[in-house]
């Protein structure tokens, strides 16, 4: 079974072959975006996205991506999470 975790996107390079910035469960990490834009990467900064090895699978709303988060946290998969 594979888990995407969300983690929403700080920043962004000038295009898709650069790192973004992605903070994922209170730790900011480079994330590969090529899987998920689909125009200009500055569009994906505040977005959220789900997270698995390192590659942005998909592009998720927040309520999705909280949701989420909880529910991994009930699980046992997280520490608790802080959210803003």
């Amino acid at each position: 079974m594979c888990i995407g975790i969300p983690g929403k996107v700080l920043s962004v390079g000038e295009d898709i072959h650069q790192m973004a910035e992605v903070e994922v469960c209170g730790v900011k990490r480079g994330v590969n975006i090529a899987l998920v834009c689909e125009g200009d990467p500055a569009g994906l900064v505040g977005q959220w996205v789900l997270v698995h090895v390192g590659f942005a699978m998909s592009v998720i709303d927040e309520v999705e991506a909280q949701e989420t988060l909880m529910a991994l946290e009930q699980i046992g998969g997280l520490e608790p999470v802080q959210t803003n």
